[in-house]
């Protein structure tokens, strides 16, 4: 029998066509399938959006999540077609939305317009119905003959085909000439009732430090409304204090109730606040580590923290849980420091 598998189109560069102002999405998801020849599921298809994935915001990723959550129970897999700029967002926030998610849910996009000849679009679509078919319960992001965690996903390029990376962890599954073949990681597994839940905060921000950056405009950011902020530090989450004193801003904040997550600039890899006399300091002051998760799936997580009401503490304890694979955390990590 055949796997329902459900469409929802957004947007974005893969159902984009020329006008006078540029690409404009334009294609709806019937027109993406019709381009891709047959394929064997029993595919169904909904329109619930029509924007460039800049425009992607809050308000669409708590539609989008509503839709998959909707609609899980009647499909075996769901491919949600996206602009590619703030795919990784979107699906990282997806991963928080819809926890214990019973389906897989795959986004996907493309770097050219489906309606072009030589257009990275088909393969991509295919790829995801493919993932939507046979993954593991999750939110997931396909590109390039690659499947991903959504929370680990990030864009790396601009306009090479090999778009997206998956960051500290390999990618789930990649495309060979024996098919779709997955690697031998431990996935997380999701037990229990899917819960929707799209109260989130987005009064935040993601900074990147940068020698002489003034901790005073920290303060500017929280009077003017700002109630967490990630902060994407020097190499494992060093953080200066001499002259222009981050760490002495970050504890100031922290007892202020406003949380910082400390992350680092470096793409692969983790941040360890334990290692360097920046980054233990700034541990006691009370920064929350990031570890090795992507600046994406850290802004995410703390815009749904923070929409749940949560303290400090409460925060502090959510980037200690991993929730949808977004995070690794040893057995024997304990970050703090005597």
């Amino acid at each position: 029998m055949q796997k329902k598998i459900l469409l929802l189109s957004t947007g974005g560069t893969i159902a984009s066509v020329m006008s006078d102002a540029g690409l404009v999405p334009k294609e709806s998801g019937e027109q993406l399938i019709n381009m891709l020849g047959e394929l064997p599921y029993d595919i169904t298809v909904e329109d619930i959006l029509q924007l460039d994935s800049s425009n992607i915001q809050p308000e669409e990723w708590k539609l989008i999540a509503e839709k998959i959550y909707e609609n899980r129970n009647k499909y075996d897999g769901i491919v949600v077609s996206h602009g590619t700029d703030t795919m990784s967002y979107t699906a990282s926030m997806l991963a928080f939305m819809l926890q214990n998610i019973n389906i897989p849910v795959v986004l996907t996009g493309s770097q050219v317009p489906i309606n072009v000849v030589l257009s990275d679009a088909p393969d991509n679509l295919k790829l995801a119905f493919a993932a939507a078919a046979n993954c593991h319960p999750n939110i997931y992001l396909a590109f390039n003959q690659k499947v991903m965690l959504g929370c680990r996903s990030v864009k790396v390029r601009t306009i090479n085909f090999d778009a997206f990376e998956s960051v500290n962890v390999p990618p789930v599954a990649r495309v060979t000439s024996d098919g779709l073949v997955f690697s031998e990681q431990n996935l997380p597994k999701n037990t229990g009732e899917t819960v929707l839940n799209t109260e989130i905060n987005p009064h935040v921000s993601l900074v990147k430090l940068f020698p002489g950056f003034d901790p005073n405009l920290l303060f500017a950011m929280v009077d003017s409304g700002c109630q967490g902020i990630v902060i994407e530090a020097y190499g494992l989450g060093g953080m200066n204090y001499i002259r222009r004193n981050m760490v002495a801003a970050v504890g100031k904040l922290i007892r202020k109730g406003i949380p910082i997550i400390a992350t680092s600039q470096c793409l692969y890899e983790r941040s360890d606040l334990t290692k360097y006399e920046v980054g233990r300091e700034a541990l006691l002051e009370g920064a929350i580590s990031a570890r090795d998760m992507t600046s994406e799936s850290a802004i995410t997580k703390l815009m749904w923290g923070l929409g749940q009401g949560w303290n400090v503490h409460e925060i502090s304890e959510f980037f200690n849980t991993d929730v949808a694979g977004e995070v690794t955390i040893e057995k024997d990590d304990n970050l703090h420091v005597d």
